[in-house]
């Protein structure tokens, strides 16, 4: 995607090979500077303090961490040691199990020699299969977008409403909730994208609307509580959100919020659909309401609020009185039953077990190229 006309993707591999290179998304949106990971710990801290974040960015820069552990020590020690450090960083997101179970199943084949330059080429790879995942997510819910305009009035601009940051940023390119509306706007169709700005860490207005002005989407950053009132207005056509993961009976687990959101657009009968890649789904669990762990981030997330000082300076403020007891839950369970569609890259399936059953039957492609 485009940042002042200069094309960027959200992780590459820096020119001299050996360094992995990131967008810092917690300058984001005063700051736009470049984070340069050199080893195993700088991968691990960029997820962790969700310098980048979004489940399929966090799966790919997952499988670079594993590269840049094998430069350091290809040993079979090393690449265990590697898997479970990263395992640990962010518990809810499944993109980061599956990338780092597809890296050791891979590299624990080949001798250690091998591993550094296999390792490199198996996340590049990865990174690779995420945009193709994506722009196919993309071309499925233009269609969607497409049919929506069909049914208004000439020149009437669709209205999406989106939660969090599914875009570029959370992904390698072109986003998952993004991916159709970048599209839209490319094929002329109008669009007024409602943008939540998602506390505690202010994704939406911090990442989402970045992204959109720059690409010049009409866009409206809106407070998290407003959803309700601009559905009840008929002011919302529908929702598109991202996932972090997905059971293989259709809830869906996305950041805190999601599900308040699809409760206001069942009860207002707007349409909610979810945008994910396949790697985001995990066959191996049914119920997300009791087997998906929900991260619980720290209390400065709550209290502080980080952003430009009128001096022109970055600062961070408290905005909590002193001492003032915090959860800080960042994600939530959205069931299937209030999920209109889950759009992945093979299409629509229904929000249930029998309908991602139907879409990958054959098994393959759950995560595969």
């Amino acid at each position: 995607m485009q940042v002042d006309g200069k094309p960027y993707r959200s992780i590459w591999v820096n020119a001299d090979g050996i360094t992995i290179d990131v967008i810092d998304q917690t300058r984001l949106p005063h700051e736009f500077e470049i984070l340069n990971l050199k080893t195993l710990a700088d991968s691990c801290a960029a997820i962790r303090d969700m310098v980048v974040r979004g489940a399929p960015l966090i799966g790919a820069t997952a499988a670079y961490g594993v590269y840049l552990a094998m430069l350091q020590e290809p040993s079979n020690a090393a690449l265990d040691r590697a898997c479970e450090t990263l395992y640990a960083t962010r518990p809810t997101a499944v993109n980061l199990r599956w990338a780092l179970d597809r890296m050791r199943a891979l590299l624990s084949d080949i001798t250690p020699a091998e591993r550094s330059d296999r390792a490199l080429t198996e996340a590049g790879r990865i990174a690779e299969l995420d945009v193709e995942i994506n722009q196919r997510i993309g071309r499925h819910g233009l269609e969607l977008i497409r049919k929506v305009a069909a049914g208004k009035k000439p020149g009437a601009a669709v209205n999406i409403l989106t939660h969090c940051n599914a875009g570029w940023l959370a992904t390698v390119d072109w986003g998952t909730a993004t991916a159709p509306i970048y599209m839209a706007h490319d094929a002329g169709i109008p669009l007024q994208v409602w943008v939540d700005e998602t506390r505690p860490r202010n994704q939406g207005a911090n990442l989402t609307a970045w992204e959109l002005g720059h690409h010049g989407v009409p866009h409206s950053l809106v407070v998290d509580n407003a959803g309700g009132h601009l559905m009840q207005q008929g002011m919302v056509d529908l929702c598109l959100v991202g996932s972090d993961r997905t059971t293989r009976s259709g809830d869906v687990c996305n950041k805190i919020g999601t599900y308040l959101k699809a409760l206001a657009a069942h009860d207002n009968e707007v349409p909610f659909y979810v945008c994910l890649p396949s790697t985001t789904i995990d066959w191996n669990i049914g119920d997300g309401f009791s087997d998906i762990p929900i991260e619980q981030r720290g209390a400065d997330e709550v209290t502080q609020i980080a952003g430009k000082l009128p001096d022109g300076g970055m600062g961070t403020v408290v905005i909590a009185p002193e001492g003032t007891g915090v959860v800080n839950y960042a994600f939530d369970v959205t069931p299937a039953r209030l999920v209109t569609g889950l759009i992945t890259e093979r299409g629509m399936a229904e929000a249930s077990e029998a309908g991602l059953a139907n879409l990958f039957s054959d098994g393959a492609s759950k995560g595969t190229d």
